[in-house]
């Protein structure tokens, strides 16, 4: 948990907060985590991408893709404050803002990737090219 205290997070030994410690300390040369997680999955004939967007409406969600490069954008609008409500934040960590990931398509069916969102998650599927078919010929002797 906790405290209700603005920093107090910082001065008590909470197990959350040995956690994110610990987090930190193992991965220093990272700085901090993606701005979302995803796995990406082999299926065969496709890979199957899937990234944890909780709180986003699939309206809020912008897959862009160019020159072999598929970015994307989840973005948050920013909430209005009800100032009738007459409350003050004493800790705020819901944030307001953008996530933006990009990934190499190369070796995909561009034109073919599909996309669904459903319960915070939202899956890619992306085509495998074929392989290319070995082409043989004759070569004349001169």
């Amino acid at each position: 948990m906790y405290s209700l205290l603005p920093f107090g997070r910082y001065t008590n030994n909470s197990l959350n907060s040995l956690f994110d410690d610990f987090e930190r300390s193992f991965f220093p040369e990272r700085g901090h985590l993606p701005a979302f997680r995803t796995d990406i999955k082999d299926e065969g004939d496709h890979y199957l991408l899937e990234a944890d967007l909780p709180g986003f409406k699939k309206e809020d969600i912008d897959l862009h893709l160019q020159d072999g490069v598929l970015t994307i954008t989840a973005k948050h609008d920013e909430t209005v404050e009800n100032k009738e409500e007459g409350g003050k934040y004493v800790c705020r960590e819901r944030r307001v803002g953008s996530f933006t990931r990009s990934f190499d398509v190369s070796g995909i069916r561009e034109e073919d990737i599909g996309a669904s969102y459903e319960d915070g998650v939202l899956k890619l599927t992306l085509p495998k090219q074929g392989e290319p078919e070995p082409q043989s010929r004759k070569i004349a002797i001169q």
